[in-house]
């Protein structure tokens, strides 16, 4: 179970920084990219979009990937697995003991 949750954290953690990147950016050139007009930055123009589009590739990879681990981690009973999980319910069924025909009561008519 708590490697579940550590999944489930790193994927909402995946969602919310895929999501400020992603809004960061700017198609057309603007955004956080364009404020570093200067050539002199040690992060150019250039470099911040190269940045933020790698950064959104890695984050959007490790997001299906941290999907995919948490199928393998999700909590299962065992019950249910090994297909014994309506046993409890079969046993009452199979102990149940018919009701004689002079217990029932008769069928009302109108």
């Amino acid at each position: 179970m708590g490697i579940y949750i550590l999944v489930s954290v790193l994927i909402l953690i995946a969602c919310i920084l895929l999501i400020l990147v992603v809004l960061v950016q700017n198609s057309k050139g603007g955004g956080l990219a364009a404020n570093f007009g200067s050539t002199g930055q040690i992060m150019g123009v250039r470099k911040t979009a190269d940045f933020l589009e790698k950064a959104t590739w890695y984050l959007a990879i490790s997001l299906l990937a941290l999907s995919l681990i948490s199928i393998l981690v999700i909590p299962r009973s065992s019950t249910v697995v090994n297909g014994t999980g309506d046993t409890e319910l079969r046993e009452k069924i199979e102990n149940m003991q018919p009701v004689p025909s002079n217990q029932v009561p008769p069928p009302e008519q109108d």
